[in-house]
């Protein structure tokens, strides 16, 4: 009884809040374009791309996710890259602050909640300078209410990835691109295969696989927390770097009509036996170095 009432204090201070900044009783200072502004910028220029959503926002924050543990250097580095440094290293925000109509119910909600405990992380850390670009260009499907839009969109990526010599740095269960079309395109296709949690451990040996390519290669990041820094500093070294995120896992729920969020069933297999068992021997081709989980001593 005691959790129910929190729970309805909670939710009633989160829409209030949000009201109070969508009616500009509160300030809000924070700017985002659109999915196809973002996607223009990426298709018209070389510019690379750093993603943030909830979860960079909670780790910057001090506080575990699932996928990695917290610590003050990764928020050291989270809170620089957020501050937007670079004009050719675009920065990507949730579209959230103004206005939430875009998402589904229950999306909604969450972003609400979040905003009540991180919209001040948000103020004290994003650029009041810079306009942030749209996390959801690689989240455009399954939590917005109008997906009529999601197929171009989709399709624009494709058409970002044609002729492009590809190397996607990933986690063991990713599959980016595997039974899809995805990367149809696409000149080639090689990856690094990461451990799937706590990435970030091994970020090093990433670095330097990834190192011993030349500049014309595109990298895709699908790595979580890890990808953030990495990209900076890839992207610092001259190369062209797309943190990508969950981009994939979008498309396989647009091309299956999906109303909710579905189980994929490759992102359950691991390990070459495995792989070979689903008949994913040009992904296994694919692979050019897998870097082991780190393991103490």
């Amino acid at each position: 009884m005691i959790q129910k009432i929190k729970n309805l204090v909670k939710r009633f201070l989160a829409s209030t809040v949000f009201f109070m900044h969508r009616a500009g009783i509160l300030p809000n200072r924070i700017k985002v374009y659109s999915v196809d502004e973002t996607l223009d910028i990426l298709l018209t220029t070389e510019k690379s791309m750093v993603r943030f959503g909830d979860g960079e926002i909670v780790v910057l924050s001090g506080k575990n996710i699932f996928f990695q543990t917290a610590s003050p250097e990764i928020s050291v580095g989270l809170k620089r890259i957020l501050q937007y440094a670079y004009d050719d290293l675009i920065v990507t925000l949730p579209d959230i602050f103004d206005n939430l109509d875009i998402y589904v119910p229950a999306s909604q909600k969450f972003w609400k909640d979040h905003l009540l405990f991180f919209r001040k992380v948000y103020n004290q850390y994003c650029n009041p300078n810079r306009k942030y670009y749209n996390t959801s260009v690689s989240r455009g499907y399954i939590t917005l209410s109008d997906k009529s839009y999601s197929g171009k969109w989709f399709n624009k990526f494709r058409q970002l990835f044609k002729d492009k010599r590809l190397v996607i740095v990933e986690g063991s269960t990713t599959h980016n691109g595997v039974g899809n079309d995805l990367f149809e395109y696409a000149n080639s296709i090689e990856r690094i295969i990461c451990p799937s949690r706590n990435a970030y451990c091994v970020r090093d040996k990433i670095k330097e696989k990834c190192l011993e390519y030349d500049k014309n290669v595109l990298f895709l990041f699908s790595l979580g927390i890890t990808a953030k820094g990495l990209v900076e500093e890839l992207f610092l070294e001259g190369y062209r770097v797309l943190d990508i995120g969950n981009l994939d896992m979008e498309y396989e729920w647009y091309l299956r009509n999906a109303l909710k969020k579905v189980d994929i069933p490759k992102h359950n297999i691991v390990g070459v036996e495995a792989n070979k068992a689903a008949g994913y021997t040009s992904y296994l081709e694919q692979i050019v170095y897998t870097i082991s989980e780190y393991k103490k001593e």
